[in-house]
């Protein structure tokens, strides 16, 4: 290879200039089409931002539920149009607060949900009827989603109004993430059961989130995210027909989760390779000829492993530039990270600024005035055929591996995504890739940024709190809903309709996923 040749993350090599022959035999009509048409590449929406902006989506959760609350309702009054809650470990993998394995963990990444006492503090105030509300939340999503259903009826406001994501991709988790409980299968049961209680209940909530954003975290390229991602939204379709459900029952309610990373163009060539890919799985493989089932519409999250402590300011730019990369690309909602997020919790100082950003770029940039500003283009255009490409591959490689869930248990995802962040930690250790303030532009200078505080007496309320819910409950009421769960786990019956009556009755979510734990067995990894 040349000297100065050069690569995109993925490892597609880009030429020094791109000509009309670089897209020799490309039809625009097929492989473009208009924005809101089959194959989607250009965007979901006909009029795209020029109808709408993104939703303005931004992150939060940390501590207990009041202070959570507080963060909600000081970012609805920034501006933001979009709740999104993250959750402490412990509830992510089915623990009350009072759990010894929960120790030191309560409300340390997230904020900590053990009851129905602690959601009714976590929404108080909220307008549940008007947000919409993305929970990242994935092992214990089903019994989270009972829980914001059951404070939304004591608003008075049904279930049909109810407009939000549970993120609920279990599959990404043993690939990159690690929150898991149950083995694949009962989870993909969870999942599935899932679905079908929306299409009932909850028609116009999105039940899954398929994220490739962990995948990205983890260190995959940009191709891998694409493949893995949608390999895994395959293996949910796969399941849902197999239990039954109508394709166009549950597929118009499926969303993805993608990361942005840095390399604009490559970024921007993937979000429009992917929405082509996924309608054309979802036409030509499964058959479906709703538009809404063909339409992948996604989230997107600036990229958390780009983030620097060293100069963190730097990390502004870096956000600015991943923002620009999810807009371009057609994203549906967006969150941008806090400049901070690399020293702790963002302060409220930093969450604002990094909501700002997002305003900045909506409102005063001008990339909101057209529809796929750059389309067209003979660079972009090259890299979304061959990000599509290379896609295409790995799905035909975890195919003739069984699909996701298998290649999954073979260890086949998780060995290549380990390569390619090897491969990507070696070019920054070499200086081939530069980072800016921890390779090269290196000062040695303490951070004057604020640290969130994390307050050490949080854990004792909580537990105070879930230990009160036990003592005040009808005992004989939650252990008979419990029953009521534990042999629809062991029969075919949906889970989630006695999930939510233990709920209701006040079983803590430790509870529910006990009952769970005594049927499905717990996932250990090889």
């Amino acid at each position: 290879m040349e000297a100065d040749a050069r690569r995109t993350d993925s490892g597609i090599e880009i030429e020094p200039l791109y000509e009309p022959s670089d897209l020799a035999g490309f039809d625009p009509e097929e492989r473009l089409g208009r924005p809101g048409q089959y194959p989607y590449t250009r965007g979901v929406h006909p009029t795209m931002y020029r109808g709408r902006l993104w939703t303005m989506r931004q992150y939060a959760g940390f501590g207990t539920a009041e202070a959570t609350n507080e963060r909600f309702k000081f970012l609805l009054g920034a501006g933001q149009t979009g709740l999104s809650c993250a959750f402490d470990l412990p509830t992510q993998m089915g623990y009350d607060a009072d759990h010894p394995r929960a120790e030191g963990e309560v409300g340390r990444v997230g904020v900590a949900i053990s009851s129905l006492a602690d959601m009714r503090l976590l929404l108080d105030g909220l307008p549940l009827g008007e947000v919409t509300t993305s929970m990242t939340i994935n092992a214990t999503a089903s019994t989270l989603l009972l829980l914001y259903q059951l404070v939304a009826e004591e608003q008075g406001v049904a279930g049909a109004s109810l407009r939000g994501t549970i993120q609920n991709d279990i599959l990404k988790e043993y690939v990159a993430r690690g929150t898991y409980i149950y083995p694949p299968r009962p989870s993909m049961r969870l999942i599935v059961d899932t679905f079908a209680y929306c299409a009932r209940e909850l028609p116009a909530w999105n039940t899954i989130s398929i994220s490739g954003y962990h995948i990205r975290e983890a260190g995959s390229t940009a191709v891998q995210e694409v493949a893995f991602t949608l390999a895994n939204g395959i293996a949910y379709v796969e399941a849902a027909l197999a239990a039954g459900l109508s394709l166009d029952d549950f597929a118009p309610r499926l969303s993805f989760f993608f990361n942005a990373h840095n390399a604009l163009f490559e970024e921007v060539a993937k979000f429009r390779a992917a929405r082509r890919l996924w309608a054309s799985i979802m036409r030509d493989h499964f058959g479906a000829t709703s538009a809404r089932s063909q339409m992948l519409r996604f989230h997107t999250q600036t990229g958390g492993s780009t983030l620097t402590a060293q100069q963190p300011e730097n990390n502004i730019v870096r956000v600015t530039v991943q923002a620009l990369a999810a807009a371009l690309g057609g994203t549906q909602s967006l969150h941008t990270n806090s400049f901070d997020e690399a020293l702790g919790l963002p302060t409220e100082r930093s969450a604002r600024l990094a909501l700002r950003t997002q305003q900045i770029l909506g409102f005063e940039s001008g990339i909101a005035d057209t529809v796929d500003p750059l389309a067209g283009s003979y660079y972009v255009e090259s890299l979304t055929n061959e990000i599509e490409e290379r896609a295409r591959r790995y799905l035909d490689a975890i195919e003739e591996r069984g699909g996701a869930v298998a290649a999954i248990e073979s260890r086949y995802m998780q060995e290549e995504i380990e390569n390619a962040a090897y491969e990507a930690a070696r070019r920054v250790d070499r200086g081939d890739a530069v980072v800016v303030g921890v390779n090269r532009f290196v000062v040695e200078e303490p951070s004057s940024a604020e640290v969130f505080p994390i307050d050490a007496t949080l854990q004792r309320a909580q537990v105070e709190r879930v230990r009160t819910v036990r003592e005040q409950r009808d005992h004989d009421g939650v252990r008979v809903a419990l029953e009521d769960l534990d042999r629809a786990a062991r029969g075919s019956a949906n889970v989630l309709y006695p999930m939510k009556t233990a709920l209701a009755r006040g079983a803590t979510l430790g509870e529910v996923a006990d009952t769970l734990r005594e049927v499905f067995g717990v996932y250990r990894p090889a």
